[in-house]
């Protein structure tokens, strides 16, 4: 299973994740833990970010030193629940640029039905780190990769917060060229496609809706 997704297990995301799946987490302190580890994911996730070198001038002198080469990445937020991703990845990349991909799950089939779309157009010439916090049966983020391709995006990664192994397999299985990130890894899914344990429906969790 850890062949086909990273795994993050820095000890500060495992902490704060065990925090966030507790029932009585509020809503505040549920977002504000998100957008912590999402800043932890971000750095996981652009670890292999292309670097130049350009002349600067410190107090002391002149020297060659390592800048970031190339078009700026896109974070893409699959809607609503990625956009509880975005803010601490904003955080640590602020000139990045952002798309969004709504989609909403079909409750009687599972299937992923598209009402909204935006992405930079230039999208083919940067990285686009497509974010939702559930890897659940993959139909959505699977969905969301096939717009992105078709809309020209050629270099992609994906960063959850939980991944079931379902969810894992059947995203290797349609787009093995992804890169796949998240915080764990956990059981299984239930009858209605839910994470277990998992930690509940994260939009609702974001959104103080449920």
């Amino acid at each position: 299973m850890k062949d086909k997704i990273h795994w993050v297990d820095h000890p500060l995301i495992q902490h704060k994740l065990t925090l966030m799946r507790r029932k009585d987490q509020s809503t505040a302190g549920f977002r504000q833990l998100l957008r912590e580890i999402s800043t932890l994911l971000a750095y996981e996730v652009t670890r292999d970010l292309p670097l130049t070198r350009v002349e600067i001038e410190t107090p002391m002198q002149k020297m060659q030193a390592p800048v970031l080469t190339g078009k700026k990445l896109c974070f893409v937020s699959i809607l609503r629940a990625g956009n509880g991703l975005l803010d601490g990845m904003l955080d640590l990349l602020p000139s990045a640029r952002v798309g969004h991909v709504g989609l909403y799950r079909d409750p009687d089939t599972l299937q992923a039905v598209e009402y909204y779309f935006k992405v930079p157009q230039d999208i083919g010439e940067r990285l686009a780190v497509v974010v939702d916090p559930m890897l659940a049966t993959a139909n959505s983020v699977i969905a969301a990769i096939d717009r992105l391709k078709n809309a020209g995006a050629r270099q992609m990664k994906f960063v959850c917060l939980l991944a079931a192994p379902e969810g894992v397999d059947a995203l290797h299985a349609a787009h093995p060229d992804v890169e796949a990130y998240t915080a764990a890894i956990d059981d299984r899914l239930d009858d209605h496609g839910y994470i277990l344990p998992g930690l509940g429906d994260a939009g609702d969790r974001i959104y103080g809706t449920r």
